[in-house]
């Protein structure tokens, strides 16, 4: 059983996905943004957490673009990346444990476009579920009206109380999360859906707004204005 005070922690980033919706010429994780690229931006924020044992990202096992867009990169690379998200994130965690990491361990799974995160939030995050039997995720409740649409006109309005928008990092021993994906399958969106599906309720702990994933064009743009600015 997993014990209440962890040894380490360590930050794993899958950055295998291709980026279809984002518009960019190539993976969106390599876009150029405000002085560097996308993923850049996203491993100098984690690498700043003082508590952080290392950093691991796992690429598509034909990346060859990693190197030359984050050359100042002193992490874990592991080119070991699935079809999907969840293979991806499980055989990162696979990797981890091969390079000693511990079943007790922390993880914290960090997608590679939500590159305007902070370090401060992240230890937030590390702070709210060090102690939990669990783990938990950053998120946000839901402030607009939420609408189901059907043929692109408004079929229902969906009451939005108690509804939150999960974002990342996502928290969890290294030991539970191998365990849920390995249950789960490989269609799960996110690492809390496989921790659920065991029966357990993840810990919420409210981001930011500016934790966004980019996705779409649109979303390029105010990120370059946000880190310009900062």
């Amino acid at each position: 059983m997993p014990t209440l005070s962890p040894s380490r922690f360590y930050a794993l980033v899958p950055c295998a996905g291709i980026g279809e919706r984002a518009g960019t010429a190539g993976p969106k994780q390599y876009a150029p943004l405000a002085g560097g690229t996308v993923v850049g931006h996203t491993l100098r924020a984690l690498a700043s957490v003082d508590r952080m044992q290392q950093v691991l990202v796992v690429l598509s096992p034909n990346d060859s673009r990693f190197e030359g867009c984050v050359p100042q990169f002193a992490g874990w690379v592991a080119r070991v990346g699935g079809a999907t998200r969840a293979e991806t994130v499980s055989r990162g965690l696979d990797e981890l444990a091969r390079r000693g990491a511990m079943p007790d361990d922390w993880v914290l799974v960090h997608d590679a476009a939500r590159c305007l995160v902070r370090a401060e939030w992240i230890d937030a995050l590390i702070d709210a579920c060090v102690d939990d039997d669990i783990g938990g995720l950053l998120a946000l409740p839901l402030a607009d009206t939420l609408k189901d649409e059907r043929s692109g006109r408004v079929a229902s309005t969906l009451d939005r109380t108690g509804k939150w928008q999960a974002q990342t990092p996502q928290m969890f021993r290294l030991g539970l999360l191998r365990e849920a994906l390995a249950k789960a399958g490989a269609q799960v969106t996110d690492e809390a859906s496989a921790i659920e599906a065991l029966g357990h309720a993840p810990k919420l702990v409210r981001g930011a707004l500016e934790n966004f994933k980019l996705t779409f064009p649109a979303d390029f743009d105010l990120a370059e204005r946000l880190l310009r600015t900062r």
